[in-house]
């Protein structure tokens, strides 16, 4: 039985950045919870992540990053940079199946497996089930409203969450 869960969206304005994540959690099609939590701060407060995939693999995937975000001493491109080389190069880890966005206060940045460390041309960037709808909302209320990150995140999930089935409305924000 496949595994799916979670839409994760991160939105940028200013000098602020909000990382949202929905709590649905998906085995087939039946949804077996709710209230999943899938962001969290790393790096004393400094840094937010958020995972869509199987939970334990993205569990396991945020330790790693922020081992890395540590031993950078909070350099964020530099450990998104180095945890990339050893994602791809550790055979436990390749076959974890999960994806990350990271955020600080000045980079946004979207981890796979694959190796990819992507900064996004834009302010929004979303991943997971419903990434792309959470992306084209979010796109859309960045560019032609003045909400803040933090509700331009919270209603770009309540949309992804009305049109895809592996999203749900209970939402976490964090902020920086």
């Amino acid at each position: 039985m496949r595994t799916r869960s979670t839409t994760i969206v991160a939105v940028r304005r200013g000098e602020q950045v909000a990382l949202a994540g929905d709590g649905q959690v998906t085995l087939g099609q039946q949804a077996v919870k709710h209230h999943s939590r899938k962001v969290a701060r790393l790096y004393e407060g400094r840094v937010l992540a958020g995972f869509a995939g199987t939970a334990a693999d993205g569990l396991a995937l945020l330790d790693r990053v922020e081992a890395h975000i540590k031993e950078s001493r909070g350099d964020l491109e530099r450990a998104v940079m180095q945890f990339a080389r050893e994602w791809r190069s550790d055979r436990f880890l390749r076959r974890l199946e999960a994806m990350l966005l990271v955020a600080d206060v000045r980079h946004t940045f979207l981890l796979s497996g694959n190796g990819d460390v992507l900064r996004p041309d834009e302010d929004v960037a979303a991943i997971g089930s419903g990434g792309h709808m959470a992306l084209a909302a979010g796109l859309a209320l960045h560019r032609h409203t003045e909400l803040s990150c933090e509700e331009i995140a919270r209603e770009a999930l309540r949309i992804a969450a009305s049109l895809c089935i592996y999203t749900n409305d209970k939402v976490t924000i964090e902020t920086l």
